[in-house]
């Protein structure tokens, strides 16, 4: 696998974390969640699986010596935490590049290292509405959030993928590689800082960049080419109340379009009476069923497709030939590791259980060359947790 050998430690934490430890974990590397001491993690880790789990009490001497010697057999750290937080516990950057020279040590946190909001709590949804637009044209400000949602109400935030994930956990793996690369030349290790709202921005470059281009963002949320705001940039209900999205941008694909839905584009221009051909089309595809308008498009140029949820991606014949899902064993369904390489694959972790809180952690203290006397003072002192149902002392 392209991430063999690559040692990881990632410290317990909400999503974006745990998610980048997934994405290297998937690719080969071997990664160690570090956890508390105590009553475990406030929510559920799901993508821990294949990791392997310390607990640990980083308040004490004891357990610093500890995080440190792990420091110095790794390649990669994943650092959760807000500004300052490993740094006063005297495992920050520079502490531990003291240590290793060649650990890349990565910083996930919403606002960044420096700057107002760099201590201040918050989630995707706060992160996305701090990244601004410029609206050249009208001369105000909006945050990347004021692009979801439909004209004339509240901006609708995506879920949490786009800054949690794709800004935050994304973003940081992709740090954490290029830094490894990098060190192939230098020998060196560096930090990697990722800011959610900063990567999120930079995955919306095209929307930056295109803000001069008036006809597609001179108007209001919602009354846009790209944003719903056209009829044939659009999503439908259908007569059995489930759903399709419609792409047909090009003037080749709307053309085709109209032929299938029985339209002309005479009848049905494609740049004007927008409302008028949204409401047209809206009654038009509430007269057959999904299933009925996949037969019509599966397998035409005219960017129509169905909306299908989470369990009916999985069944879809596009997904299935690909093997883009797999079910577990309790019938959750988990993508497959993407992008594909075709000599070093991505396994996905998924069928692995996910370790109990310092499920693994006599095992790892005698990896790095402790006793038996010493980890079982570690475990007495509560510097270390082990799992019971593990417990081999």
């Amino acid at each position: 696998m392209a991430l063999k050998g690559i040692k990881v430690i990632e410290m317990a934490g909400l999503a974006p974390g745990p998610f980048c430890g997934m994405l290297l974990a998937e690719f080969g590397a071997s990664v160690i969640r570090v956890d508390k001491v105590g009553n475990g993690q406030e929510y559920p880790d799901f993508v821990a699986h294949g990791k392997r789990s310390i607990a640990l009490d980083l308040k004490t001497e004891e357990g610093v010596d500890i995080f440190k010697k792990m420091c110095n057999c790794n390649d990669v750290i994943i650092d959760p935490f807000r500004k300052g937080v490993m740094d006063k516990m005297k495992i920050g950057p520079d502490d531990i590049m003291q240590i290793n020279k060649r650990i890349i040590y990565a910083r996930l946190t919403g606002f960044g290292q420096k700057g107002p909001y760099a201590n201040m709590a918050g989630h995707d949804i706060n992160f996305l509405s701090y990244i601004l637009l410029l609206q050249q044209m009208n001369c105000f400000h909006l945050g990347l959030l004021s692009l979801f949602g439909r004209a004339n109400e509240k901006p609708t935030p995506p879920v949490n993928l786009a800054a949690d994930f794709a800004g935050g956990g994304l973003i940081c793996a992709l740090g954490i590689i290029l830094a490894l690369l990098e060190r192939n030349r230098s020998n060196l290790g560096q930090v990697v800082d990722v800011s959610m709202v900063e990567g999120t921005a930079y995955l919306g470059s095209w929307f930056f960049r295109s803000q001069l281009m008036k006809f597609l963002w001179d108007k209001p949320r919602g009354q846009n080419i790209l944003d719903t705001g056209t009829h044939f940039y659009n999503t439908y209900e259908t007569k059995d109340k489930r759903y399709m999205a419609v792409g047909a941008i090009e003037s080749k694909f709307y053309n085709i379009l109209l032929e299938k839905l029985g339209l002309v584009e005479d009848e049905v221009p494609q740049y004007q009476n927008f409302d008028k051909n949204h409401a047209l089309f809206a009654d038009i595809f509430k007269t057959k069923t999904q299933a009925q308008w996949c037969a019509i498009f599966d397998g035409v140029d005219a960017c129509v497709t169905p909306i299908l949820n989470l369990k009916d991606t999985l069944h879809h014949p596009h997904n299935k030939e690909n093997e883009t899902f797999k079910v577990t064993e309790d019938n959750c369904v988990i993508p497959n590791p993407s992008p594909r390489l075709s000599r070093t694959p991505g396994i996905s972790m998924a069928t692995c259980k996910i370790p109990e809180q310092g499920e693994h952690s006599i095992e790892i203290l005698t990896e790095l060359g402790f006793n038996c006397q010493e980890i079982d003072n570690f475990v007495r002192n509560k510097v270390v947790t082990q799992a019971l149902s593990q417990c081999k002392l």
